[in-house]
């Protein structure tokens, strides 16, 4: 599972049959049926869209995709939510975080041993402390479609924005924020415990938002650029 992470980090866009003959190539023979239970585990979807062969809960609404093309120049314009895996020495965690698309700042983030639409919501419950966006985007996980989730939104007269089916591409943002969360930190680290993993992913992420400069932002951080007085 953790060298899987290693090759969708890099390569999103493979899927079960590439990433079984890559890992056939390095002397780790998976069938793909396995490979299938473990991307479904760890949360993972490639990039290509596929065909419609599930039918989501008449409870679970999808709602449109609504960036495209639109042009992201003001903070609070656009949030998005995504998880992600989170490997330990033994074991593994979800992360959980809200970015806003503008600036990059991470506005809120959650670890948590199960992939439930609990802590989404709590994450989603620090992030009003920064405002509220026009529009929230995320994939059409059963976390985010949830009445529950969705409710929060629209009682905020949030416009609700979710990927096409299989197109992580159309979350980009917070897709590189997991690359650079991954590479500077989590690669770097073995962490022990759950505990471990929060203190220093808190510590990260204070450093990502207020000491870590953005090309994107010609050098500037995404704190600087996010809680910037008008």
């Amino acid at each position: 599972m953790n060298r899987i992470d290693e090759l969708t980090t890099d390569y999103p866009f493979y899927g079960s049959r590439q990433l079984c003959r890559v890992l056939a190539d390095e002397g780790t023979v998976v069938n793909r049926k396995r490979m299938q239970r473990l991307m479904r585990l760890m949360g993972l979807e490639t990039l290509y869209c596929r065909p419609r062969t599930t039918i989501p809960s008449v409870e679970h609404k999808i709602y449109p995709y609504l960036l495209r093309g639109v042009n992201i120049n003001r903070t609070r314009q656009v949030w998005s939510i995504d998880i992600t895996y989170v490997r330990m020495r033994q074991g593994f965690l979800y992360l959980t975080a809200i970015i806003d698309w503008f600036s990059r700042f991470v506005l809120s983030w959650k670890l948590s041993n199960q992939m439930t639409v609990d802590f989404c919501l709590d994450a989603l419950e620090c992030a009003w402390q920064h405002g509220r966006p026009e529009i929230f985007n995320s994939d059409q996980g059963s976390q985010f479609t949830s009445p529950r989730f969705v409710g929060e939104l629209l009682k905020r007269k949030v416009d609700v924005s979710m990927d096409g089916k299989g197109r992580a591409i159309d979350n980009v943002f917070i897709e590189r924020l997991w690359r650079t969360v991954k590479y500077e930190e989590v690669y770097l680290k073995s962490y022990s415990c759950g505990r471990e993993a929060l203190r220093e992913l808190r510590k990260y992420f204070e450093f990502y938002n207020h000491r870590r400069p953005h090309s994107s932002l010609d050098g500037k951080t995404p704190g600087s650029v996010f809680l910037k007085k008008k």
